[in-house]
């Protein structure tokens, strides 16, 4: 019985083996993926003395704040943030009104000339006029140096467009008939029978555009001039570049030489905290969003 015992466990043996590798593995890709976050982490409450004598700084031995008060300091910074929640506050809306209801105007099968705009539209991810087409474009309708600029030349992403297109398609027909019978027009019908059915998609796009619009910096750079609206990312840039050359020059000032590296991790930690404080009031809907498609009525 014993040995027909031992027998009968080396499959279960085998597999639990099995299940051990896996997990070192992924356990090894965890360590990949958060060992180099801890290191920003640490490296931006560092000293440069510090980072220098450590191979991987993980825990500061003397913890400082010198490298964020170094860059809080510069003014610019507030303008930067006062941009890029401008950007996000008026882009967002703007994005989400155009994504949702051209994506159910071409998810409807009744539009005319559905198939042709969606293949239009399609056509754009493969084919660009250029930035130097849009430029004049904003010129000529005088929108450059304005948020505006910035807010309509992203206004709709192709990309998510389709994806929010393909979810309204994969809802039953039979409730937007019903409603059609009670009288519903096409935007009471979206506004209320679509939309909240949607917001597992609506909340996956909503985080989509909104760390596009955080991390806005291209467009910022080439339809703005003007120091009173610069985004957060060319502010982060400037600094951390201005820190390099005075570091570079030695320039003597009032404080001592800035930690370069430091500055560079802070303006990382600056960058991602609001997205990491967005993400996990938004987490919950991209179970859903995996199954995008998978259910048709």
């Amino acid at each position: 019985m014993n040995t027909t015992a031992k027998k009968s466990g080396n499959p279960n043996n085998q597999f639990e083996a099995l299940d051990g590798f896996i997990l070192a593995v992924l356990l090894l890709l965890a360590a990949m993926i958060i060992l180099p976050f801890i290191s920003v982490i640490a490296t931006s409450f560092a000293t440069q003395k510090e980072y220098l004598e450590a191979k991987l700084l993980l825990f500061p031995r003397a913890p400082t704040i010198d490298n964020y008060y170094r860059l809080f300091q510069d003014p610019r910074i507030w303008v930067g943030y006062k941009t890029t929640i401008i950007f996000l506050l008026v882009g967002l809306p703007v994005n989400m009104f155009l994504t949702t209801s051209l994506a159910y105007g071409l998810s409807r099968p009744q539009f005319p000339g559905r198939k042709f705009f969606f293949f239009a539209i399609l056509t754009t991810m493969m084919f660009n006029g250029g930035i130097v087409p849009m430029y004049l474009l904003m010129m000529q309708i005088k929108l450059t140096n304005t948020i505006w600029a910035v807010i309509l030349a992203s206004a709709v992403n192709s990309f998510y467009m389709i994806i929010m297109r393909t979810y309204l398609s994969n809802l039953p027909e039979s409730l937007m008939e019903s409603a059609k019978l009670d009288g519903a027009s096409e935007w009471r019908i979206l506004f209320q029978i679509v939309l909240p059915l949607s917001m597992p998609i609506i909340a996956t796009i909503i985080l989509f555009y909104g760390v596009d619009r955080w991390n806005e910096w291209f467009n910022p750079m080439i339809f703005i001039r003007k120091n009173d609206i610069v985004a957060l990312q060319l502010v982060l840039r400037n600094i951390v570049i201005e820190s390099r050359l005075t570091e570079t020059m030695s320039i003597s000032g009032p404080y001592e030489p800035s930690f370069q590296d430091g500055m560079k991790m802070c303006a990382v930690i600056v960058t991602m905290l609001p997205v990491m404080c967005l993400f996990p009031f938004l987490q919950k809907y991209f179970v859903k969003g995996v199954l995008i498609g998978a259910i048709k009525a």
